[in-house]
């Protein structure tokens, strides 16, 4: 999928959204899920990662984990108050823990995912009390992703 020829951003949030949906390409053209993560703090980009679960062979190297990692290396802390995380697909709950350890005031998420998602599994949401969680945004785009790369699969 081509998400350069996606509508201009209209907010902040959309803009960095569509960053991460060209980490969930990368994904995808690399044979991986595709789900794409960045981190933002202070309006600036500081880490950006995607699904590499099959490149790494570690059913962890989920885009959200390998994003926050790398996040804490730069700050050289293990807690990123300030910071957003922008995810193409709504976070599963292996991710949502280390969300939740992260304190991150603010996940952004596209695509529900109705069978893997946080939603599937608690009425709660397991973040920590402190994050705002914003769902949906550009869920068009990011669950396309995600439908045109399982329906490659199957053929």
């Amino acid at each position: 999928m081509d998400i350069n020829a996606l509508s201009t951003p209209i907010s902040e949030h959309e803009m960095y959204m569509r960053l991460a949906l060209r980490e969930a390409a990368n994904a995808f053209d690399h044979d991986e899920v595709p789900v794409g993560a960045i981190v933002v703090v202070n309006n600036k980009v500081v880490a950006k990662a995607f699904n590499q679960v099959e490149l790494l062979n570690d059913s962890t190297a989920h885009a959200e984990i390998l994003a926050l990692t790398s996040a804490y290396q730069s700050f050289g802390s293990k807690y990123l108050p300030d910071a957003t995380l922008y995810v193409t697909v709504e976070p599963c709950l292996m991710c949502c823990g280390a969300l939740y350890w992260g304190k991150l005031a603010r996940i952004v998420y596209g695509a529900s995912d109705e069978k893997n998602g946080y939603r599937h599994f608690t009425s709660s949401p397991p973040f920590h009390p402190k994050t705002e969680i914003i769902g949906g945004l550009l869920a068009y785009e990011a669950a396309a992703l995600m439908k045109d790369f399982f329906r490659a699969r199957r053929q």
